[in-house]
């Protein structure tokens, strides 16, 4: 894939933070997903391949749905996945970590995963080859505190605040282990494992299943880790998953199970202020947006402040 596509992406990302970030706290989050899809939409439409969505929007009348192809070239053929809200109802609430994001990798690479939850566990760099989903949290941020040369007291473990993970909170307390807890936004959660100046040392817990597909992404990008398995709430989710294809229900995902190859790129703009980017900013007759854009084959990463300016709208 040409390395200009990133810079492409990249506007995907903007468009939609853009046009969420006004309906920010405002209530209405089906508004707010509205015009992020349609605002992606119209970009996508302008860029130079063939993307087959293999994780998008459930709704099938969307325009993003999984299954659809946009772009306006036969090549290169490329995977998508994409949200481009991360949080709906966060934003609407007028809350924390809400960020748009897009991964794209050559044709057949990415995982095809149903709208069901995933157990993670992500992690950084220097945490790269400990971690164990089948082994207990305690075990796991042992190894971890212990490849990062820190103390148990030191490491910060990045949870989403549900019910559900109640049991783990409580488990890691007892250990002594600092932890994050976040509304929505678990892609954050995970991509802030892997970068050199953020607190978090680990995500751990159940999410979606798409998200640990974006986030796989990005971590390949920073050369993190990540391990997943998929969890079933009943017979249907599991019906989902041999649906996909995959004939292992129980498998346990590493990072290259997810996200395959050398041809990966990830490219997330900020909506409201969150773990990994700022949100936009309004300004008079303009806005300004925080972006990061990543590509494997070249470990680059970019940070992108861009100006907007509102009365110079681009020609899509």
């Amino acid at each position: 894939m040409d390395r200009n596509l990133a810079l492409e992406v990249v506007r995907v990302t903007e468009a939609a933070a853009l046009w969420a970030a006004r309906y920010y706290g405002r209530g209405n989050e089906d508004l707010a997903g509205k015009n992020a899809v349609e605002a992606m939409s119209k970009v996508f439409s302008t860029v130079s391949f063939k993307g087959h969505i293999i994780c998008g929007i459930d709704n099938p009348d969307s325009s993003l749905c999984t299954g659809k192809i946009i772009g306006n070239a036969q090549h290169p053929e490329v995977d998508i996945a994409l949200t481009p809200i991360d949080g709906h109802a966060t934003l609407a609430q007028g809350g924390y970590n809400t960020i748009s994001v897009i991964a794209l990798a050559e044709y057949g690479s990415m995982l095809n995963a149903p709208p069901i939850y995933m157990e993670k566990i992500a992690v950084g760099k220097d945490a790269r080859g400990v971690i164990d989903i089948t082994q207990s949290p305690e075990v796991n941020i042992k190894r971890v505190a212990r490849a990062k040369g820190k103390y148990i007291d030191d490491i910060t473990v990045c949870i989403l605040d549900r019910a559900r993970h109640e049991e783990l909170v409580s488990r890691i307390r007892a250990l002594g282990a600092r932890i994050k807890l976040i509304k929505d936004g678990d892609i954050s959660g995970a991509v802030a494992t892997a970068l050199d100046d953020s607190p978090i040392d680990m995500l751990m817990g159940v999410g979606g299943a798409r998200e640990g597909i974006l986030s796989a992404a990005a971590l390949k990008c920073l050369d993190g880790d990540m391990q997943a398995r998929f969890i079933y709430r009943d017979e249907k989710d599991k019906e989902l998953v041999r649906n996909m294809g995959i004939t292992d229900i129980d498998k346990i995902y590493t990072l290259s199970d997810l996200a395959k190859g050398e041809n990966i790129m990830f490219s997330a703009t900020g909506i409201s202020d969150g773990e990994l980017l700022p949100g936009v900013r309004f300004m008079a007759g303009g806005a300004k947006t925080h972006s990061i854009v990543m590509r494997y084959k070249t470990h680059t990463i970019r940070y992108i402040t861009a100006i907007h300016r509102f009365d110079y709208k681009p020609v899509y």
